[in-house]
């Protein structure tokens, strides 16, 4: 006879993969902080190997950064997605974000402008912009060629934070589904699914009155390339 076992109470499967991501998450922080390690370690003239590190660091942000958007979705199904908004001095976030990106663009030669006032401060969630142009500076990254620009000034009651670079551009159907409304968006379509729904979950939660925030991709700019821009209100 064949005695089959029980769980004494379903088991809520979002939650336990919720907590295994937040895991991951942070193993794979402590690994990115030993690759920045090794990278110092490693002598100038190593190219093939600093290359190599650089490489690795950078796929292993990109991977850190695809866990912090699944646990973000997930909190904010249970619609507890955290928005803490406060005062924000809005160069020292962008500085922050290259930094962290500092060895694969050292590596690659990119060289990274960042244009804004040092006196510019918003109001907004710190810890989801920074996530979301991290986001698309590590794309930016991956597709540009030699130049990216970054830039923020305010337009009225709004913020804009541009980010350029001088790509190919983004294709036609990507350009399409940045203009769906947040509802509509269909993570089973493409690639770059997850990214852009996550983009617009963060601009949109923030909000002043009736005003919310939006995202928008285009072609040409300063650069030629991609071109994506956010409005806080």
């Amino acid at each position: 006879m064949t005695v089959k076992n029980k769980l004494s109470s379903p088991v809520d499967f979002s939650s336990v993969l919720a907590a295994a991501v937040h895991d991951m998450k942070n193993s794979l922080f402590l690994l990115i902080q030993s690759i920045e390690n090794l990278a110092r370690e490693l002598p100038s003239h190593n190219s093939e190997a600093r290359e190599q590190v650089a490489n690795v660091h950078y796929e292993a942000s990109r991977l850190n950064t695809n866990l912090v958007q699944i646990l973000s979705l997930y909190r904010a199904e249970l619609e507890r997605l955290p928005i803490n908004v406060d005062e924000c001095f809005v160069a020292d976030l962008l500085s922050d974000v290259v930094d962290s990106n500092r060895l694969y663009v050292e590596q690659k030669r990119i060289d990274v402008t960042v244009c804004v006032a040092p006196e510019l401060s918003w109001y907004l969630d710190r810890e989801l912009i920074y996530l979301l142009v991290n986001d698309v500076l590590v794309n930016a990254l991956r597709y540009g060629t030699a130049k990216i620009h970054i830039s923020a000034i305010t337009e009225g009651d709004i913020l804009s934070i541009k980010i350029e670079d001088d790509g190919s551009g983004y294709p036609p159907a990507m350009l399409e589904k940045s203009h769906e409304d947040l509802a509509d968006f269909q993570l089973s379509q493409g690639r770059t699914g997850l990214g852009l729904f996550f983009a617009r979950l963060i601009a949109d939660a923030h909000s002043q009155g009736d005003e919310r925030g939006s995202i928008s991709l285009s072609n040409g700019g300063c650069l030629g390339g991609s071109v994506f821009e956010v409005k806080i209100p």
